[in-house]
């Protein structure tokens, strides 16, 4: 029974290590999306302009979608399908996981969906709305992970952690609104940088941020036991577990 016992307590600490590790992996990769995609499409528009010798003016795109009708397309819905995938494959606890499988599916729908054109066709109109009401959900769902996931009350993090990720979900929505507000006012329509494509960078740096964020708050252990890399959810879970194997 003894050898029992620690054969299912080695096996528990493998299993849950390597979920740590996926979840941090997880985190991370969404968070790395959010940081350099932003900046990828001006500068990849920059820089196929540059080398082939073509003008760079309007290398700049109105919005981030609109991207897609630039040399930087491929990068754009690359990107927002590798971020679909890492938010579906996440898996933490019953309400994050319903929460990034939505947003996933929201992800994969803006790549699939574009923007609406210049001069758009009825249908392409229609794919347009689908693309804006995919990006909004998309943006909200993402600041729900900083207002409530993250800032988990039973964390030992310090508070200024939960500041933090408090700021980074508010920002979110705020500059969500902002660039809705931008966009269809047609604010800044005649800048080299438009408004709507600053708001839409904000917003993604934010929730960005804030996934690398919590990705380092795992890798270091913080809010768990010791060691552990578990956050407090995880770490009930597996504090509950250990007297039930001990007793086995």
């Amino acid at each position: 029974m003894s050898d029992e016992r620690s054969v299912r307590r080695t096996i528990d600490s493998q299993q849950t290590v390597q979920d740590e590790r996926t979840i941090t992996f997880l985190r991370f990769g969404v968070g790395a999306i959010g940081v350099l995609l932003p900046p990828a499409l001006p500068l990849g528009n920059w820089l196929a302009d540059e080398l082939m010798g073509r003008s760079t003016d309007g290398f700049w795109p109105a919005s981030m979608s609109a991207a897609y009708y630039t040399g930087t397309r491929n990068v754009l819905v690359g990107a927002l399908c590798a971020l679909g995938v890492f938010l579906i494959c996440y898996r933490f606890d019953r309400r994050d996981d319903r929460w990034s499988t939505a947003a996933g599916l929201f992800a994969l729908g803006v790549a699939l969906c574009p923007t609406a054109p210049g001069d758009p066709t009825g249908l392409q109109r229609t794919v347009g709305v689908f693309h804006l009401v995919f990006a909004a959900l998309l943006f909200v769902m993402l600041a729900l992970f900083c207002l409530y996931s993250f800032r988990n009350p039973r964390s030992t993090h310090p508070a200024r952690v939960g500041t933090a990720y408090l700021a980074a979900g508010v920002l979110i929505l705020v500059a969500l609104l902002a660039a809705a507000v931008a966009g269809l006012s047609g604010f800044g329509a005649g800048w080299t940088v438009r408004p709507m494509y600053l708001c839409e960078w904000v917003a993604t740096w934010a929730f960005g941020a804030a996934w690398i964020g919590a990705a380092v708050e795992l890798a270091a252990g913080r809010g768990g036991r010791a060691g552990s890399g578990a956050l407090p959810r995880q770490a009930v879970g597996l504090e509950a577990r250990g007297p039930e194997a001990s007793q086995t």
